[in-house]
């Protein structure tokens, strides 16, 4: 028993020292806190910040150039450096997806469309979405689900989190036939990924004044693997007794979600569980396009939608909402601590939305993506 209590006492030394490391700042990753302020404040000196944009697929690039003319209007001093990324378009390449690294590498930050991923197999498992994660090492993926005021919905009031480990998981693109007709797909779950992520929500829950943490697994069927993601982070919850932990089956956690989503606070778990909660999660708010997300390493900060969807049908037709993409625009600009420049625009996008006379379709108005996004430049106030 002392021998457990030693190696317990060790186990939990490790987890703090690590902890340190990885994430010491919800907005400001270690790597932002040290060799990127120069750059800050070279950027500041030149009166612009430099920030990765990355149109992406189906409306991404209508919805970049709605957030293009907000930030236009707003006097933002943000200048992009835009790449186009696509396996849709063949403009998807090793050469084309270095070049976006190495922008990254300069910048620290992007702002990105869904890089659509098409179910054919051409001899590649990996798609160019997902090993531009793994290059920057993109682990946390952050989708918070907040109802927007005056927009009602089947739940109203929400307010939770989902954080998802997006590196491994069902995602890591290890497949094969076995023998002819049997194919084996790899779940990769491991312990310092587990606790990395699990880290990662409970900074998050503390620093942000949140009260809870509930970890989604499937431990009761896929009892190594995910009882392996399950116990980092029991480990990890006893280095914040300020959180209370919970923790819930990924089914149970669905019907819940539905049934009644008020319970929740912020929610931890593996790749695809998140992917799938993600969307569900978006759908009790509004859908796709009022939901932002963000993804985070120990260098980089992604802003993105919350649920990703190419949204093909709508390209061209110019009715596509632009909400979730300037929402997220503006928590880009609250990381590059444009403080003043993020308010300024989600004020006015929440003043349009609340004032219920320019919606688009999925909002249940009949306002064009370019009707919301001048009604927005409207409700500025600079």
């Amino acid at each position: 028993m002392a021998a457990l209590g030693a190696g317990r006492a060790a186990a939990a030394g490790l987890l703090r020292a690590q902890s340190l490391g990885v994430w010491r700042g919800l907005h400001v990753p270690p790597a932002l806190q040290q060799m990127p302020q120069a750059k800050s404040e070279h950027a500041k000196a030149e009166g612009t910040f430099q920030v990765t944009m990355l149109p992406g697929d189906g409306v991404g690039p209508e919805l970049m150039h709605a957030v293009k003319e907000v930030f236009k209007a707003a006097n933002v001093p943000v200048v992009f450096d835009e790449h186009h990324l696509s396996e849709v378009q063949n403009m998807a390449s090793e050469e084309k997806l270095d070049e976006v690294v190495d922008s990254m590498k300069e910048s620290k930050v992007a702002i990105i469309g869904k890089i659509h991923t098409p179910m054919e197999y051409k001899g590649e498992l990996a798609s160019y979405d997902m090993r531009l994660r793994r290059k920057l090492d993109l682990f946390a993926n952050v989708v918070h689900v907040k109802s927007l005021p005056g927009y009602q919905t089947r739940h109203n009031n929400l307010d939770l989190v989902i954080i998802r480990e997006q590196t491994e998981g069902e995602y890591s693109s290890l497949e094969h036939e076995s023998v002819r007709g049997v194919i084996e797909s790899l779940k990769i779950i491991t312990r310092a990924k587990s606790q990395r992520i699990a880290k990662f929500a409970f900074d998050y829950a503390t620093k942000k004044g949140r009260s809870k943490v509930t970890a989604v697994h499937k431990a009761n069927i896929m009892k190594l693997g995910d009882g392996l993601f399950l116990q980092c982070c029991r480990d990890v919850a006893e280095l914040y007794p300020k959180i209370k932990f919970d923790t819930i089956i990924i089914d149970n956690c669905c019907m819940q979600l539905v049934q009644n989503p008020y319970q929740f606070d912020v929610l931890v778990m593996p790749n695809l569980y998140g992917n799938i909660v993600d969307n569900l999660a978006a759908g009790l708010v509004g859908g796709a396009g009022v939901v932002p997300g963000e993804s985070y390493s120990s260098e980089y900060a992604v802003f993105e939608m919350g649920a990703r969807h190419p949204f093909a049908q709508a390209v061209g037709r110019n009715i596509a909402n632009p909400t979730a993409m300037l929402l997220s625009a503006t928590n880009m600009l609250r990381h590059l601590n444009l403080e003043f420049h993020s308010n300024v625009i989600s004020d006015a996008v929440k003043k349009v939305i609340k004032g219920g006379k320019v919606r688009t379709a999925d909002m249940g108005g009949y306002a064009t993506s370019h009707d919301f996004t001048q009604a927005v430049i409207e409700a500025l106030e600079v």
